[in-house]
């Protein structure tokens, strides 16, 4: 089984991308977002890999961490929940915001997620709740806490988008997607229709 990879990424075409390690290319999986919080100093992207083998395919997922991949696994145990469903919760919902929202059982939230209607989303607050790991929980917490009020609304949304782990240019996209409304709207509003905006 390959549990973690490090490489120079050669292709992307999201959710995958291709990873070379040392001449081999690597087809890996990744939730949006992961790529800017996988690169090291020195341009390498090192990711975590979940391994799924079936009779007819090797397939692999990637993470910017062994938290994202320990809870990949656990989305992946709730039933009917394949790696691809949980692949898009994770790049709709980093694991802050997914601890956050099954832990206050937020049935709308959950349904948001491309791909997770009403009967997925009550599983999850069931089979989870209580069961994330405890850095999930704690991330969850301060995620729930306020943003700093400073600075203008384009500049405070970039901020949170990258804090989460998106790269600036991903952010930027998904900023000028809202248009005029940057300057309107609850940042909370701009924050989730903006990651609704990545993850499309």
């Amino acid at each position: 089984m390959i549990g973690k990879l490090r490489g120079n990424v050669i292709a992307e075409e999201p959710p995958l991308l291709t990873l070379d390690v040392h001449g081999v290319g690597y087809e890996v999986a990744v939730p949006v977002g992961s790529l800017g919080r996988a690169t090291n100093e020195n341009g390498e992207v090192d990711l975590w890999i979940h391994t799924v083998v079936r009779e007819d395919a090797l397939e692999l997922f990637g993470f910017a961490s062994e938290l994202e991949r320990r809870v990949f696994r656990q989305v992946i145990s709730v039933p009917n929940v394949g790696p691809k469903t949980a692949l898009g919760v994770l790049s709709a919902l980093p694991v802050a915001e997914l601890a956050a929202a099954v832990e206050a059982s937020d049935i709308a939230r959950l349904t948001r997620v491309p791909g997770v209607g009403k009967k997925t989303a009550e599983r999850f607050v069931l089979e989870l709740r209580g069961k994330l790991p405890a850095e999930a929980t704690i991330s969850a917490a301060s995620a729930r806490a306020p943003v700093a009020r400073t600075g203008d609304p384009k500049s405070r949304l970039l901020s949170a988008l990258t804090n989460m782990g998106y790269r600036p240019v991903e952010a930027e996209r998904a900023i000028q997607a809202l248009g005029q409304r940057v300057d309107q709207e609850p940042l909370s509003e701009l924050l989730r229709d903006a990651l609704a905006e990545l993850s499309a």
